[in-house]
């Protein structure tokens, strides 16, 4: 039986001949045609097949890249050349990309398996994944309950096994928390530190592509092979990549902080909190420091988020005018409306609103009062950011205030469903690294998980430090409804 437990052992099993690649493919398309949580809303059939067939010809000869056999599904969001993206939008209904993400190439370089688009929010705009034109994906876990979003397919498809690994992108914790709600490594990387090059825009000055993985060393291996400069990429680093798989197995002693506002916050789940303080304590007993640290500004780190997430998002999606691609109202009898109908019928709600609201911010008038202030809010972020880290080197907080909650739940103030991004969005507003971990299960029987940060580049740090969190965890993954 093809049970993955982590890719050396994979690979391991491949070069032993107990299976193929294609063997594998086929029996990964199976599993997800059998019961795909509706994460996948696109398998590449012939493709994974044909890739399945060339590896194994690799993997015969001795040539096989450090990803062979690995089976990789991508956000809807994420480029490949050749086949349909449409950001779970029905703006990009029958669009079909020309080119392949700097991050997607370099996985195939190392002879990774691309076996399909993830369901997403429409755009990565949501918290649940229930604004996918392709309706949400299923929480593993419970199929009553939210898998997290936006890269909620992302998370649904690994904790589910269908893939080996995923990547989703992270504007405001769209991989952190659902990891955390389906009880996986999740992995914003610092910005700037994987290419965004062939990622549809949602806000450019906080996206950020990143992994979801059941382990770490997967984790480290693929940041191993993606990170870098890129030229396609001009707000990619050339900060040098560094060994990540190397990070694994420290037994260094850091300082770790914990932030006083987030485990008072009144929205946290008292046994989130416990779980938060009982791992601080095992922390402190292993020999590392822990030290209270202040973020004043909590409560205004979202709203600071939402100002400027969707002044760049009315921004970037105003390409989206049902003439040069994509969907065109059928209902359109002269240009304007062409334009009006098209993006009218074309967006989600959610996407409208958050449009509108960005539009509003950066009108005449409102500039300075909004998004002025925001960006001088985000200055102010970065700096009292900065301070922490002068006298810790990693925060540890949870990654969510609750657990998945139900589909069914209705929020009459869409404002209050944004409260779910309250920890995860301060790494996105600093562009610092963090991750999210599964360290425990929740009496409701589903999953929790705490979120690690650390100064900006510390990637390697992280890492290394998520390693030595996680030993701690009391988290069952086969508890999953598999």
């Amino acid at each position: 039986m093809m049970h993955y437990t982590g890719l050396r052992r994979w690979q391991e099993s491949l070069n032993n001949g107990e299976f193929s690649c294609l063997d594998a493919v086929n029996h990964y398309i199976e599993k997800i045609e059998k019961d795909t949580h509706n994460a996948f809303v696109e398998i590449f059939y012939g493709e994974a097949r044909e890739r399945a067939t060339v590896v194994d010809q690799k993997i015969r000869f001795g040539t096989a890249g450090r990803l062979a056999g690995m089976i990789i599904g991508i956000k809807d969001n994420i480029c490949l050349k050749g086949h349909r993206v449409s950001a779970a939008s029905k703006i990009l209904d029958g669009f079909e990309s020309l080119f392949t993400a700097t991050v997607v190439e370099r996985l195939i370089k190392e002879d990774a398996i691309i076996i399909g688009r993830l369901n997403m929010d429409e755009f990565a705009m949501g918290s649940t994944n229930k604004t996918s034109v392709y309706g949400p994906a299923l929480n593993p876990h419970n199929k009553a309950m939210v898998p997290g979003g936006s890269s909620g397919g992302s998370a649904a498809a690994v904790a589910a096994g269908l893939c080996h690994a995923a990547l989703g992108s992270d504007t405001g914790g769209s991989v952190r928390q659902p990891a955390a709600f389906c009880g996986i490594y999740g992995m914003k990387p610092s910005y700037g530190r994987l290419s965004r090059y062939g990622l549809i825009a949602f806000a450019s000055s906080l996206d950020q592509i990143g992994p979801l993985t059941t382990n770490l060393e997967d984790m480290a291996l693929l940041l191993e092979v993606m990170a870098g400069k890129d030229p396609m990429d001009s707000t990619s680093s050339s900060h040098a990549v560094e060994p990540f798989s190397e990070a694994l197995g420290s037994e260094r002693k850091y300082t770790i902080g914990y932030l006083t506002e987030t485990l008072e916050h009144p929205a946290l789940d008292p046994e989130i909190k416990q779980l938060t303080l009982d791992t601080l304590d095992h922390l402190r007993q292993a020999g590392h420091t822990v030290v209270e640290a202040h973020l004043p500004h909590l409560d205004y780190l979202t709203p600071v988020y939402y100002i400027i997430a969707t002044a760049e998002a009315s921004s970037n999606l105003a390409r989206y005018d049902g003439v040069h691609f994509g969907y065109r109202s059928p209902n359109a009898t002269n240009m304007d409306e062409v334009y009006t109908l098209s993006r009218t019928e074309g967006f989600g709600p959610e996407v409208k609103r958050r449009i509108t609201l960005g539009t509003f911010v950066l009108s005449s008038g409102f500039y300075d009062a909004y998004y002025g202030k925001a960006q001088k809010a985000r200055r102010l972020i970065v700096q009292t950011t900065n301070n922490i880290f002068e006298k810790c080197d990693f925060l540890l907080t949870p990654t969510t205030p609750g657990t998945a909650f139900p589909l069914s739940k209705v929020f009459d103030d869409p404002t209050k469903l944004y409260l779910e991004d309250i920890f995860t969005v301060m790494a996105n507003i600093t562009g610092i690294p963090a991750i999210s971990i599964p360290m425990g299960q929740h009496s409701n029987g589903l999953p929790i998980g705490l979120q690690l940060m650390a100064p900006v580049f510390k990637d390697f740090q992280i890492i290394e430090m998520a390693d030595q969190v996680s030993k701690l965890s009391t988290y069952n993954p086969d508890l999953v409804n598999k």
